[in-house]
């Protein structure tokens, strides 16, 4: 279980995160949701330890970030690192010996290429396989879906409803409505730093349609077409 209390953060005179409290259980898929510049990617780096807050993050099996797996929206890659030498180096870091790499290739990756020479797509599966190969209690999915082709972005889905069955958590974003309604356990709308109440799958529709309301529509009626 991952507690969050009163979490807040600031850039400067910019605050980011206005006092988020929330429990994230274990076995859940938990969906984030909100306009661009809304935290959620901050409130994520917050998790993994990537960033400096106020409040307190508590993980009920010790050093949440020894067993967290992130995936950024634009993963990094050092230069000169190929996609397999890339996996084995994310697995030597957990002291997992890496096996039967290529068999785990579910993705169908060139791991003997360079990482920096991937497509975005290829980038981004070649960091959520290495994630999962470390065999992480805790997934944060920053946009997984994000530049993926549908096939895979299918799989990812299926990996994600794996996790789950596994007792894993999972907490993850996405600005595809349709993927965290298929995945999610439960949604919160990031909204001027803080989080909704629980949105719950009966009330999914509702949500999808006050976004579209509020963020869609009224911009699409500033433009006067005719």
């Amino acid at each position: 279980m991952i507690r969050i209390s009163n979490l807040k953060k600031t850039f400067g005179e910019n605050s980011v995160l206005n006092g988020i409290n929330t429990v994230f259980e274990e076995g859940e898929i938990y969906g984030i949701v909100g306009a661009n510049g809304s935290g959620k990617t901050t409130l994520f780096r917050c998790l993994a330890g990537l960033e400096n807050y106020e409040g307190e993050i508590e993980y009920d099996k010790g050093l949440l970030k020894n067993e967290l797996g992130l995936l950024l929206t634009e993963p990094y890659f050092m230069t000169k690192i190929t996609g397999m030498e890339y996996l084995n180096f994310m697995c030597r870091a957990r002291n997992i010996k890496p096996e039967n790499i290529e068999e785990k290739n579910v993705f169908d990756l060139p791991l003997n290429r360079y990482a920096e020479t991937y497509s975005t797509g290829m980038k981004k599966k070649l960091a959520l396989t290495a994630i999962l190969l470390q065999n992480n209690n805790v997934f944060i999915l920053d946009e997984p879906y994000n530049g993926v082709d549908i096939q895979s972005n299918i799989l990812i889905s299926e990996i994600i409803l794996k996790l789950k069955s596994l007792n894993k958590t999972v907490i993850l974003s996405s600005h595809i409505f349709s993927t965290l309604s298929d995945t999610c356990s439960q949604i919160f709308l990031l909204k001027k730093g803080e989080f909704s109440n629980p949105i719950l799958k009966h009330e999914y529709a509702d949500l999808e349609e006050s976004m579209k309301e509020e963020t869609v529509l009224k911009r699409l009626d500033k433009l006067g077409l005719e």
